[in-house]
């Protein structure tokens, strides 16, 4: 990693967010110093802008965090001045006293160096008495409301786009799945290729994990939000359909498993292969078509009528491989009644 990707971030935030956190520093400055003049408002520019944050729930939680922060770092500040006046060494030591506080009790380390920055301002700004200590509470309390109004009122943010983006992810790589265990059963694999099979199954889990992370992070944008009512179905939809593509996730993966740990030269010679394979490539269509009606694009397109309805009729398999096909028929039942679920007719 090089000097300058230190200093950079993976992506930028969205435009809009820097243009609210702008209006928020600027209306706090000139409301704040308005209401609390003599003494220039730097305690509200900086609450708006920490508080103005990806959602307006985490405005929330910032905005609490920064006003415990500077109430407790100036009462800190104020208690020490009014007892050993006011000198460099003064400033050290409330900074240290204030970390100790913070730690004492068990306080976020947001909070935690809110406090500290909190109390070496006020002292560090030549001014301790307790309506210094007071306006400086009140100027932050103003600084967060704006960031939070703002925050609110002003294209708040609704985190929707990576969760279809995630889950669209998961539906086409879990459909890809299926249709390569399909392939891999109708044909003699190598150990590279069993292996490589293996593999590419269990990437599902990440994948899925990051589809839960997205579309928590969408429920969390919602919160407190004044545009949730034209969301929240959407996104109630989109939870559903991880709670129905997960445990298919995980049968999928159990199948990949089983093929990679029975498999033999002989497995496509079953007479009941080609029907599994049939079944597979059906899921796999269903699941692009459950994708599809998430409203999220899939990836190659499908038809809008579900595959995986005909019945599947098992003949006793060779003694060497009963574990195998029992074992691929069970999953694609439990596979079969996830995807069937909502369809019409259940």
């Amino acid at each position: 990693m090089g000097f300058a990707d230190t200093l950079r971030a993976a992506k930028r935030p969205p435009i809009i967010q820097v243009g609210k956190a702008a209006v928020a520093t600027i209306a706090a400055w000139l409301i704040a110093g308005w209401i609390v003049p003599g003494q220039l408002p730097v305690f509200a520019a900086i609450a708006a802008l920490l508080v103005v944050q990806p959602s307006v729930n985490q405005s929330f939680g910032k905005a609490i965090e920064r006003s415990i922060g500077v109430i407790i770092g100036v009462l800190v500040a104020t208690a020490i001045s009014l007892v050993l006046g006011q000198s460099s060494w003064v400033v050290l030591l409330a900074i240290v006293l204030a970390m100790l506080l913070a730690w004492l009790l068990k306080m976020t380390p947001g909070t935690a160096n809110q406090v500290a920055i909190s109390a070496m301002l006020v002292l560090a700004l030549g001014a301790s008495s307790p309506q210094y200590a007071l306006d400086r509470v009140i100027e932050t309390l103003i600084g967060a409301a704006i960031g939070i109004v703002v925050n609110a009122l002003v294209v708040p943010p609704v985190a929707i786009a990576p969760a279809r983006r995630d889950l669209a992810l998961l539906g086409g790589e879990l459909a890809a799945s299926l249709d390569r265990l399909a392939v891999a059963l109708e044909s003699m694999q190598s150990p590279a290729a069993r292996e490589e099979l293996m593999l590419q199954a269990r990437l599902m889990r990440p994948m899925r994990d990051a589809a839960d992370a997205s579309i928590r992070a969408g429920e969390e944008s919602l919160t407190f939000n004044p545009r949730r009512s034209a969301h929240r179905e959407e996104l109630a939809h989109l939870r559903a359909l991880l709670d129905r593509l997960g445990p298919i996730v995980t049968q999928v993966i159990g199948m990949t498993r089983a093929f990679f740990d029975h498999y033999d030269d002989e497995i496509s010679d079953e007479s009941t292969v080609p029907a599994i394979v049939e079944q597979l490539r059906r899921a796999a269509h269903d699941v692009r078509l459950a994708v599809h009606l998430a409203d999220v694009v899939p990836d190659p397109p499908t038809s809008a009528i579900p595959a995986l309805t005909s019945t599947l009729v098992v003949s006793p398999p060779q003694s060497n491989h009963w574990v195998l096909i029992g074992s691929l028929v069970e999953d694609l039942r439990r596979i079969h009644d996830e995807l069937l679920e909502d369809q019409p007719g259940d």
